[in-house]
């Protein structure tokens, strides 16, 4: 099946609603999907990181991201992205493309949609001559580990593939690496409120 990734506009507001409303059902808190204000402030600050695939006429998924200038320091989730309208935090001459979410459909999981979206940041970081593609990653198993080991050690055993975790192993499958653990990242009851942010270096520099 054939997914085609473009910028999301404004005409796509509704889209974008249905589709984390499909992602995200309860318990999922409805006030946490896209604002409409959010969706104008992503294209009005950096448009080019508002993306939304699409895959036999239908939305499929939607990711969008901005340009930080990378210092390693720990942040939250609302830091990163300027709680969802990234005005505040996007650096047009920053260094690293930085994604805040990603949304697929559960009737598109499974289907290529995720890697494509992923694809299309990668190309951006390259496009824009960026150093590296990061991410923020929930670790929703490290919830069943928790009482018995540390975020550190739960994460490496992942990058070993002894456990598998349902967000951090696929983005390693997308090439993505944890250079950083981040505890209090985000409100998350499932990773402990506790956050991976992994890497994609850019190959051609």
């Amino acid at each position: 099946m054939a997914v085609i990734v473009r910028q999301y506009t404004m005409d796509d507001f509704e889209g974008l609603i249905e589709l984390q409303r499909e992602s995200f059902p309860p318990p999922f808190p409805p006030e946490l999907w896209w604002k409409k204000e959010q969706i104008a402030a992503h294209l009005e600050t950096f448009p080019l990181g508002a993306m939304v695939a699409e895959s036999d006429g239908s939305m499929a998924g939607s990711a969008t991201a901005l340009i930080i200038k990378y210092d390693g320091k720990p942040h939250t989730w609302e830091e990163a992205s300027d709680n969802g309208y990234i005005r505040g935090s996007h650096q047009p001459k920053g260094d690293s493309l930085y994604g805040i979410d990603i949304c697929v459909s559960p009737r598109f999981r499974g289907k290529g949609v995720a890697k494509a979206l992923y694809d299309a940041r990668k190309e951006l970081v390259i496009r824009l001559g960026l150093k590296r593609f990061l991410a923020g990653a929930r670790i929703p198993g490290y919830c069943n580990y928790a009482s018995r080991m540390k975020a550190e050690y739960y994460v490496n055993m992942v990058v070993r593939g002894e456990v598998r975790d349902p967000v951090l192993t696929f983005m390693l499958k997308q090439g993505l690496y944890p250079v950083q653990i981040i505890e209090g990242y985000l409100e998350d009851a499932e990773s402990c409120n506790t956050g991976v942010l992994a890497e994609w270096p850019n190959p051609q520099l």
